[in-house]
């Protein structure tokens, strides 16, 4: 199963886990799992990003191939794969919330974000207005959380953090809340994955036929 590209009116809480998943791996299904369950979220979508902003080109592997990456650690109900993003056109997490809103009117979206996109979240185009208007998850990162917690945007938004189990309890206006979801560190990352393949196949090179 994939989002309706237009939209539907169901009700739902739905985390939306946004990222490159060059390629998608265990540390992204950890995350997801455990948003889910401590928001008790009906679904999370794995938005394969049609390409990241503040992220370079070079290394980047095709569309298709991370969505496929991330839809083999997907379960196609709980937990779903897609690029709606480039359905929609959008590239810009703001521009992304905005219009799900509008053609999901009835859903209740909360962005699920590591320690380090907490860290990074300032650099976010129009950060302010989207923690305003979306409530946010954050789980822990390896040499990330302390520093997330420390850092300008946990600052800024102090006053609207809540404990998980209180994030979609309420109204958002006139603020929506966020909250650190306490879960152990996964220590997987897509950058290590992808240099121990280019040293498998330097290695496969070196060795030769």
């Amino acid at each position: 199963m994939t989002p309706a590209r237009f939209g539907d009116s169901r009700a739902r809480r739905i985390g939306l886990l946004g990222g490159s998943f060059n390629p998608a791996h265990a540390g992204h299904r950890h995350v997801a799992d455990m948003a889910r369950r401590a928001l008790r979220l009906d679904e999370v979508w794995l938005m394969v990003s049609p390409g990241n902003p503040l992220k370079p080109v070079a290394g980047m592997a095709p569309l298709p191939e991370r969505l496929a990456s991330a839809r083999r650690i997907a379960d196609g109900r709980r937990l779903i794969a897609t690029d709606i993003e480039r359905d929609l056109g959008t590239r810009f997490t703001a521009d992304t919330l905005r219009v799900l809103r509008r053609r999901f009117p009835r859903a209740r979206f909360v962005l699920v974000i590591g320690a380090d996109n907490l860290v990074q979240l300032p650099r976010w185009r129009r950060w302010r207005e989207m923690a305003r208007d979306t409530a946010i998850a954050v789980l822990p990162r390896p040499g990330w959380t302390r520093k997330a917690l420390a850092g300008r945007a946990a600052h800024v938004l102090a006053r609207h953090r809540q404990a998980p189990g209180a994030l979609l309890t309420e109204s958002f206006a006139p603020h929506a809340p966020w909250c650190l979801v306490p879960a152990r560190e996964h220590a997987a990352s897509a950058t290590a994955i992808r240099a121990a393949r280019a040293e498998q196949h330097e290695l496969g090179e070196r060795r030769g036929p």
